[in-house]
């Protein structure tokens, strides 16, 4: 079987590092895994390899594709803890169609197994939960490397308008909903509600400040068997959860899938589930795009 050996590296760098720098100068939380799905395996790998005639693409992402309605389908991997659906929200039909998951079906202490038995040297190797291109996670040196205008200082200021002190860069804050590494201390605890990157302002504030009622996704990818995300959101039983807004209503540019949490007004914070099939949202502003976007159409309609 032949073996082919591709350098991305300019396009890795472009696409994915420099992006990566880039969302965090403009106050945004980036995924870069999301990214690099995106871009380098899912474009340029996919369409090397029907280049070459092959059949399919195997990676080793933790998710599984299968067939219904006539059309290749995307679903969580059975070992939950594993699984990486949310990183592919933008594989589309066409790429479904091409792409095979083997890993997606089993948990990973078995794949391990197969690794030793086959006597792979990976078969042991530590798992990893840092960035790839980010040395010791600390992605400030990355950023300071390649944009250093981001490590440009600037205020904290209050919800209310005080400034409470000095930061040494937006960057060095890494999400809204952020608690430590403020360094002030006015009595109550304060977190990062909103990052004003063209003023280089960190804006505080109680826990409260952190309650939101809408919020705007960017570069949704629907794989659902209804039309569209709104569709299928009107689709569901009613019960209290996020609902979708008329996109007329503005709030957000052509294309972008509005919400309003059901319920009342919620606080949604990185890593919490803020309703069926909403994760990883942030108060007060849109995420990265391709943060914003994984957080809702990563998921299949029968999530929604």
């Amino acid at each position: 079987m032949p073996h082919y050996v591709l350098d991305y590296e300019s396009r890795f760098r472009e696409a994915v590092i420099e992006e990566f720098a880039d969302a965090y100068l403009r106050g945004e939380t980036p995924i870069p895994c999301v990214r690099c799905n995106q871009t380098v395996k899912f474009h340029d790998l996919l369409e090397t390899a029907r280049d070459l005639g092959a059949e399919a693409m195997a990676t080793g992402h933790y998710v599984r594709r299968e067939a219904g309605g006539g059309r290749a389908q995307l679903h969580r991997a059975v070992d939950p803890a594993r699984d990486q659906s949310y990183f592919l929200f933008a594989t589309t039909r066409d790429q479904l169609d091409f792409v095979r998951f083997p890993l997606g079906g089993l948990p990973k202490p078995a794949v391990r197994r197969v690794a030793a038995e086959l006597g792979l040297s990976v078969a042991d190797k530590p798992d990893s939960q840092d960035i790839c291109f980010v040395p010791e996670g600390k992605y400030t040196t990355v950023i300071d490397r390649l944009r250093p205008q981001g490590a440009i200082p600037g205020e904290i200021v209050h919800v209310d308008g005080r400034v409470l002190g000095r930061h040494e860069g937006v960057t060095r804050y890494k999400t809204v909903g952020q608690r430590r590494g403020l360094n002030i201390a006015v009595g109550d605890p304060l977190f990062v509600v909103r990052l004003d990157a063209e003023a280089r302002r960190v804006i505080v504030g109680p826990r409260e400040a952190l309650l939101t009622a809408s919020l705007v996704l960017k570069e949704t990818n629907w794989l659902g068997d209804q039309p569209n995300l709104e569709a299928a959101a009107r689709d569901r039983p009613a019960r209290s959860g996020p609902r979708p807004l008329d996109p007329r209503a503005g709030g957000g540019a052509a294309g972008d899938a509005r919400w309003r949490a059901g319920g009342g007004v919620r606080r949604v914070r990185g890593g919490r589930r803020a309703g069926p099939g909403l994760r990883a949202l942030r108060s007060g502003r849109a995420i990265s795009g391709f943060s914003a976007a994984a957080s809702i159409a990563g998921t299949t309609a029968a999530d929604l």
